[in-house]
């Protein structure tokens, strides 16, 4: 108070009343801090690094001018609706609306080209006439998709008793509404100030505005729209890879904005699409069937729902909604006599089948489809019905759920591409885009070179690895082997047991004692198996999780505790079915440390990689780097240092009720950093940040994953606290940076004042991303770059201190980008 009165404001204190006595019973409340939250960033860059060998590398950045940026993009919102004002919802109607727009109203509009996502977005360049227009247009044929349950297959008499007045227009036709509403102003000046490293908001909708306008010249192709990746309808870029299911190539392309400027990143791209067709090959495919007559129909009908048909032979197209729940032969419905009319001056109906209506009324031969369902492209309760051998696949339709072991696998192999193949299919897609042709690109004044931007790389020497009895080799070419070498740690295996659900392919004996051989080569002592399990004969036929629990009840009842380690011989090598329960029910169930192996031409080079993951499980040590043990690796060998990694992987597509699950691993006995531990949490389905690094229950017990670490850390180092974090975090985009460092990174933080309020650690998060879309190639070389090899020039972030890393050798092209956050 003294000091308050001191600067001359006594007279106004001394005026007012005093403050009312506090009641006895009022806790007082902490008043909240009014500083702001810290707000982090990615860290700048500071420079490029100068170690390795010099060598200048092609890249596929193609770059990019811009003639004028004194201009501005105007962002509209679009609303689409119906005559009767509901809402447009199909999709791909909104292009053909706007074209309808922008051709009907060219004038009104005084010429300008727009960009249209598809959706709500509209850009032009420079000002439309008014910030709201109203236009009203009419499509004919605008959506074959759409039933409505109006309209019969063919456009004539339909077998589900509809107003004949309706079957005889000759087209479908809509009248729509749209509403172009000013939203916004984005100079194009955001576009250098993104290339300085001044990224704003207006930066990154004026680079969206580029990206929209390849996509709508895509779309004006008829390709398939998938993210900033477009796809022909073209044989020669599908590939089967089984289950009714084809890879088809595409391409990708984006603007970047990059130290070297502004530049269009373009690259082979990869979807999965339905087998189009006839329906009834494509259910063969997908079901592995001999003939139609044996296919599941409740699972056909899973996976044909929504699924677009085109119908003969109209050639209508349709969206199937269902099948009949009779086959064609009997599936009845009321057919209305043209000609005969009841007492009250109606047409009389007749009752009459599918089958029957097509083959004596349409004169359409059916061959097969009288014993099978119909296809259902109406609505539930006004169903329309057509025979399946009538309607076939149309092209270009995504198959948006998970791939099979086995279909993977032939999509790896079959999408391989040799980088001087892979550069000429890419020179060629340039050249055929014909972007230079794309009015809005010309408004902007882009212009596109089309030679391969040239980078410096540097190859950073190979780590050397220290083995056992003390020995250091150097891998060549991004790979090593362990023939003639001892492992740093052995494990020792005393209780185990194989158990074989391949017989009678192999000999589970011979297999047990090669691996007992091999591993004494390695220096792993391993006892003879307590027993060997095959599985009964009668028990093949049976469900691949019954059968894993048949083989559970064998073992049980023999071993006389849980084992070390099982053994597991499955019969098949890469799509084994019993993979997945097999492993459930020795992790999840019982915490069995378990191998799996198919027994397929075992050599000692097979035997040895499978002892280097069983030795890694069981807690041994295979190699390490010879710099940790002397110990000498910089920053981190003289300053107590944990390493930590982290992912979050989802379920699998259409699986909206899976947990994700979120896996951290953490390094231990500092200042080593070849040994890990990890920790695994369910959290939220499809949530990417993990939520479960830090985890109070009360003011004294944290059950969060990164008090586990730390404590295990501190025990395992000498009791020593961590003075540094490094934390490598996978699987998240450049939109998500942020969101790493502000939650992420504060669980983190908060997990360490948990355990010691004083205790002020320093962090570094680096992301690591490996869906990106830039490849590297040697110059006048048929073979890969090699592994070592370093890119932080040009095509790298313009402020961000990021850096690609081709960290091994690949059998097909492939680099990894290491982004580095503070």
């Amino acid at each position: 108070m003294d000091s308050f009165e001191q600067e001359g404001n006594g007279a106004a204190l001394e005026s007012l009343p005093p403050p009312p006595p506090v009641p006895p019973d009022v806790v007082p409340i902490k008043a909240e801090s009014d500083a702001k939250k810290i707000v982090r960033h990615p860290m700048a860059r500071r420079g490029v690094g100068t170690k390795g060998q010099k060598v200048t590398i092609l890249t596929n950045h193609f770059k990019v001018s811009v003639g004028s940026t004194d201009g501005h993009f105007y962002h509209y919102s679009v609303s689409l609706s119906y005559e009767d004002g509901r809402p447009v919802d199909g999709k791909g109607v909104g292009r053909k609306v706007i074209d309808r727009v922008h051709e009907t109203y060219k004038n009104d509009l005084d010429g300008k080209n727009f960009a249209y996502d598809g959706e709500k977005s509209l850009f032009t360049i420079g000002p439309l006439p008014n910030n709201k227009l109203e236009f009203t247009v009419v499509l004919e044929d605008v959506a074959p998709t759409r039933n409505n349950g109006n309209a019969s297959p063919d456009g004539q008499d339909s077998p589900n008793g509809r107003e004949r007045k309706r079957l005889r227009r000759p087209y479908h036709s809509k009248t729509f509404k749209v509403e172009i509403s000013y939203a916004a102003k984005i100079p194009m000046q955001a576009i250098q100030n993104a290339l300085r490293g001044q990224e704003s908001e207006n930066s990154q909708e004026a680079l969206r505005v580029l990206d929209i306008i390849l996509r709508q010249h895509a779309a004006k192709q008829g390709c398939l729209l998938v993210r900033q990746s477009f796809f022909q309808d073209n044989q020669n870029n599908f590939t089967d890879i089984g289950g009714g299911v084809l890879g088809c190539r595409g391409f990708h392309s984006s603007f970047r904005a990059t130290q070297g400027g502004l530049s269009l990143n373009i690259d082979v791209s990869t979807t999965m699409i339905i087998q189009p067709g006839p329906v009834v090959d494509f259910l063969l495919a997908n079901q592995n069937a001999r003939d139609p007559y044996s296919l599941d129909w409740n699972k056909a009908k899973r996976v044909l729902k929504n699924l677009r048909i085109k119908v003969s032979p109209s050639n209508q197209e349709y969206k199937i909604t269902g099948l009949s729940e009779q086959l064609c032969k009997d599936q009845l419905f009321s057919m209305k006599q043209k000609n005969t009319k009841n007492e009250n001056g109606e047409a009389e109906t007749l009752e009459i089948t599918i089958y029957d209506y097509f083959v004596n009324h349409r004169n359409i031969q059916l061959r097969y489809s009288a014993d099978l369902p119909c296809i259902n492209v109406g609505k539930p309760k006004r169903p329309t019905y057509i025979p399946i051998e009538l309607c076939s696949l149309v092209s270009l339709q995504r198959y948006t759920k998970a791939l099979s072991t086995f279909q993977r696998a032939s999509l790896v192999e079959k999408s391989r591409q040799k980088p001087q193949e892979r550069m000429n299919v890419l020179s060629n897609v340039l050249r055929t885009s014909n972007y230079g042709a794309e009015p809005m690109l010309k408004s902007c004044g882009v212009n596109i070179n089309s030679n391969f931007t040239q980078v410096d790389g540097r190859i950073l020497p190979a780590p050397r690895l220290r083995v056992g009895n003390g020995e250091d080799f150097f891998p060549r070419n991004g790979r090593w082997n362990f023939n003639n070498k001892k492992l740093v740690e052995p494990s020792r295996i005393e209780r185990w047991a194989v158990v074989n659900f391949s017989a009678p392919r192999c000999d589970p004996n011979n297999i047990a004692r090669d691996l007992i051989r091999c591993g004494e080569m390695k220096g792993i002592r391993i006892d003879p198996p307590f027993d060997i399990f095959n599985e009964m004969n009668q028990n093949r036929r049976l469900s691949p999780v019954v059968r894993v629990e048949k083989m559970f009840e064998q073992i049980q009842s023999k071993l006389p505790g849980a084992p070390q380690f099982l053994l597991c011989l499955l019969p098949d090598r890469k799509n084994s079915d019993l993979y997945g329960p097999w492993k459930r029910k020795n992790l999840s169930e019982y915490g069995i440390v378990t191998q799996c192996m198919a027994p397929a031409r075992v050599n000692d080079q097979y035997l040895t990689n499978l002892l280097l993951k069983i030795n890694a499980k069981l807690g041994g040590l295979n190699s390490m780097l010879t710099i940790e043990q002397t110990p000498s690796i910089p920053m981190i060998s003289k300053v107590p240092t944990i390493i930590l990694g982290m992912d979050v992987s989802h379920g699998s597509p259409g699986q909206s009720d899976v947990p994700s699950i979120a896996a951290v691993v953490s390094s231990r006995q500092w200042p080593l950093i070849s040994r890990y531990r990890a920790s695994v949490r369910t959290q939220s389905p499809k949530l990417e940040m993990v939520d479960s690094l830090f985890k109070p229950v009360s003011d004294k017990v944290d059950e969060g994953i990164m008090r586990e670490a730390l404590l295990d850390f501190y025990t395992s180092s000498g009791k020593r606290k961590p003075d540094q974090i490094i934390i490598f975090r996978d699987g998240v985009s450049e939109s998500q940076f942020n969101q790493v460092l502000n939650k992420e990174l504060d669980q983190v933080i908060e997990a360490c004042k948990f355990l010691d309020e004083n205790w002020n650690p320093k962090f570094v998060v680096i992301v690591a991303q490996k869906n990106h879309h830039t490849k590297f190639f040697q110059q006048g070389s048929p073979d890969n770059v090699l592994p070592g090899t370093v890119i932080d020039n040009k095509v790298c972030h313009p402020k961000n201190n990021d850096f690609y890393l081709c960290a091994h050798a690949g059998m097909i092209v492939s680099s990894l980008i290491f982004v580095s956050v503070n």
